[in-house]
C-alpha cells in the first residue's frame, strides 16, 4: 500500500508527497507536530499540516532569509532569530565570521527537540557556543530587549496560531526598538500568488516603521506556489547599494552575490502588490 502526505495549501490547491513512514507525531502545547520521511524530499517537518522544512530543499529558504540581511549589514555582530526552531537559520548565521552572538527565541520547545533528534543536518549548530536558545514568546522577548541587535530575522510559520502576532505593525515597531541605530530585519512573508493581500499589508506596515523597505523573492519547491517572498526593513543600509567586496566568502548552495541583487528584481504583478 502506498502512503501519501498532502498539504492543503489553499482551498483549491495542495502538494502531495509519497511517504515511507511517519517518524514522529505529537500534539504540543501550541500545535500538531509531525516528522515524515518522504521519498522525494527526505525528512519533512510539518506543523499543523503545513510543511515547514525538508532535508532536500531547506537550504534555499535558510540561505535567503539569512545571507541577504547579513551581507546587507556591514558588520553584524549580534543577531536574533524569532522562530526557526529547526536551527537552519542559525546554521547559516554562524557562517559569517563577524557574528559573535546569535539568539534563537522559539515558543515551542518540541520543535527544537524533534529537530535535534531527527534533522541533524539542519539543527547542527544549535549547540554552538555562540548560540543561545530561549524557549519563550518571541513577541515579548523583542518588546523587552531594546537597542540590542544588529540584525533580526523573523523565521515564522504561516500567520495562524502562535505566529499571528508576528505579522502585525506593533511587532514591527517593537523590532525597530530592539535594533541598534543602524540595524535591519527581515521576515518571511509568504507567497505572492496565494497571499497577495497579506504581502501588501505587511509591506505597508513595515514601510510605515522603517525608512528602507524592500521585498525579495526566491523559489522553494515545497512552499505554496514555489515562489516565496521576504521583506526587509532597514534603518540605514539598502540591500542594493551595499558593498560586498569586503565580506568573506561563505559556503552556500543557492545564495550568491548575483542572486542577492537579482532577488530584488520583481515581476510586475509583485511590484503592483507593493503600490
Amino acid at each position: 500500500m502506498e502512503m501519501w502526505f498532502t498539504e492543503k495549501q489553499t482551498e483549491n490547491v495542495g502538494i502531495t508527497c509519497k511517504t515511507g513512514k511517519t517518524i514522529h507525531m505529537e500534539k504540543t502545547e501550541y500545535q500538531d507536530l509531525a516528522l515524515i520521511d518522504t521519498l522525494q524530499f527526505g525528512k519533512m517537518l510539518v506543523l499543523d499540516g503545513t510543511v515547514q522544512t525538508t532535508e532536500k530543499d531547506e537550504f534555499i529558504y535558510h540561505e535567503m532569509i539569512t545571507h541577504v540581511p547579513l551581507f546587507t549589514h556591514p558588520n553584524p555582530k549580534k543577531v536574533l532569530v524569532i522562530g526557526g526552531g529547526d536551527g537552519g537559520t542559525i546554521r547559516e548565521i554562524l557562517k559569517h565570521p563577524s557574528v559573535e552572538k546569535a539568539v534563537l527565541v522559539e515558543i515551542d520547545n518540541k520543535v527544537v527537540e524533534v529537530s535535534k533528534k531527527y534533522l541533524p543536518t539542519i539543527s547542527c549548530s544549535l549547540d554552538d557556543s555562540r548560540v543561545s536558545v530561549l524557549i519563550e514568546d518571541g513577541i515579548k522577548y523583542v518588546q523587552n530587549n531594546k537597542n540590542e541587535f544588529d540584525v533580526i530575522m523573523v523565521d515564522s510559520t504561516d500567520p495562524v496560531g502562535p505566529a499571528v502576532g508576528l505579522f502585525a505593525v506593533d511587532f514591527y515597531q517593537a523590532i525597530y526598538q530592539a535594533l541598534k541605530e543602524d540595524g535591519l530585519f527581515v521576515a518571511q512573508t509568504e507567497s505572492p500568488f496565494y497571499n497577495n493581500s497579506l504581502i501588501s499589508n505587511v509591506y505597508r506596515d513595515i514601510q510605515s516603521v522603517f525608512p528602507i523597505t524592500q521585498l525579495y523573492l526566491c523559489s522553494i519547491p515545497t512552499y505554496p506556489s514555489g515562489l516565496w517572498s521576504f521583506t526587509m526593513g532597514s534603518k540605514k543600509y539598502h540591500p542594493l547599494t551595499v558593498e560586498q567586496s569586503n565580506k568573506a566568502e561563505i559556503d552556500t548552495k543557492y545564495y550568491t552575490k548575483e542572486i542577492h541583487k537579482s532577488a530584488f528584481s520583481l515581476p510586475k504583478f509583485v511590484e503592483d502588490l507593493l503600490k
